[in-house]
């Protein structure tokens, strides 16, 4: 199978080991940490919601803008590894500032350290890995970077396993050193990295017309999965009582992802980007209104593998539309993507003021974000199909003419 073959080949692209590595571990470590995040803010330090949607809102602010104005300047300079190199240590150093907070003043300025570099250090590995693959995997680059992506998945799924226990072992804290611990591991790879000089996109990458109606179409799913990455661990330990549930919740939505990633490359390859976005969102569409109607817990997992496919979608088939928009500017197009996911998490986190508490009729806000996207992904859809056919009726008339 062409699939498994190139999917063998991939751990044997020359180079590529530290980078491989590195997005493994760095997986390892978020996973650890996402799940627990917003409840530490919550019973660790005793912040309330509005508090820890300003400490997320401000961090990711910042987070954006460091990410956008570096992929400004990263397509002109030879090396990218120098700047995730310099962006480690500065989400080591607010860690452990974060780790000593006991109020709203602490927490903000020690997320926003750890914060803030970690989108240029996301935007940058993507754009390093792409350029890579372009020259050593050219044949199957596009699926080489969504496996890159699957692989963090592989260490998101792993951490949160792995975060569960801690958890139930050392506490918060204990969850706050893992994630410290894969940031130290991912420096580790990024020094044994050798990067090479970028090579040209334009013989390898295919280009795709720039749409803003597809940005904005994206920025609203990303909006509606952000707003659940914050807000369902609090309404999960809101139900139920049990930090832990919601890194078991996690992991199982990360073993499905690691399947549907690949199926949704090979049938976007096949089908169109368009219409497994399609799809996707339709799937979490039907799962934002299952979680509004606040059912048992195991509904909640039997949910699970429809919002992988989205998420698997969003993160995997999504990130190489956008940056086939900016194909020949390989670190913009990436930061762009990542700037956009951190546009979308900002917003997310400010909607659900809407509703009171922590109430699962939260979700009816991300419903209403998919509603809307997939209007403007149907409309973008039309707009196309209507000047391929009067390109086409021109053509024809040209050519009778003639």
């Amino acid at each position: 199978m062409t699939w498994l073959r190139d999917f063998r080949a991939f751990f044997r692209i020359r180079g590529a080991a530290p980078l491989i590595a590195g997005m493994f571990l760095y997986g390892i470590g978020s996973g650890i940490l996402a799940p627990m995040n917003a409840v530490y803010m919550r019973d660790g330090i005793g912040l309330g919601k509005a508090e820890i949607a300003s400490i997320f809102s401000i961090s990711l602010l910042f987070n954006m803008t460091a990410a956008f104005a570096i992929g400004l300047i990263s397509d002109r300079m030879a090396k990218k590894k120098r700047l995730a190199v310099c962006a480690v240590p500065l989400c080591i150093a607010g860690l452990l500032l974060y780790m000593q907070a006991d109020g709203y003043v602490l927490a903000l300025i020690g997320l926003v350290l750890a914060v803030a570099p970690s989108g240029l250090i996301m935007g940058q590995l993507f754009a390093m890995a792409r350029s890579h693959f372009m020259r050593e995997a050219a044949g199957y680059f596009e699926m080489a970077q969504i496996w890159l992506r699957a692989t963090l998945s592989v260490g998101f799924f792993t951490g949160l396993l792995a975060g569960a226990n801690v958890y139930l072992v050392a506490g918060f804290h204990g969850v706050l050193w893992g994630n410290l611990l894969g940031y130290a591991l991912l420096l580790l790879c990024l020094l044994l990295y050798k990067e090479q000089d970028a090579a040209a996109a334009d013989n390898t990458s295919i280009g795709e017309p720039f749409s803003l109606v597809m940005l904005l179409a994206l920025l609203l799913l990303c909006c509606a999965d952000s707003l659940r990455g914050l807000y369902l661990p609090l309404v999960v330990v809101n139900l139920f009582g049990k930090p832990q549930e919601m890194s078991y919740l996690w992991s199982v939505q990360a073993v499905f992802e690691l399947l549907f990633m690949t199926l949704a490359g090979y049938w976007a390859a096949r089908y169109g980007s368009k219409r497994i976005m399609i799809i996707s969102s339709v799937f979490a569409l039907a799962v934002y209104m299952t979680y509004a109607f606040g059912p048992p817990l195991a509904v909640f997992f039997l949910a699970q593998p429809l919002y992988s496919f989205f998420v698997s979608v969003l993160y995997g088939v999504a990130m190489g539309y956008v940056q086939r928009m900016f194909h020949l500017r390989i670190g913009f197009g990436s930061s762009v993507y990542v700037s956009l996911t951190q546009l979308a998490a900002l917003i997310g986190y400010l909607l659900p003021f809407l509703v009171p508490g922590y109430r699962p009729a939260i979700f009816a806000i991300p419903a209403l974000l998919v509603l809307a996207a997939l209007a403007l992904i149907g409309a973008n859809a039309a707009v196309v199909r209507r000047k391929k056919r009067t390109y086409g009726a021109e053509a024809v008339l040209t050519e009778n003419q003639a």
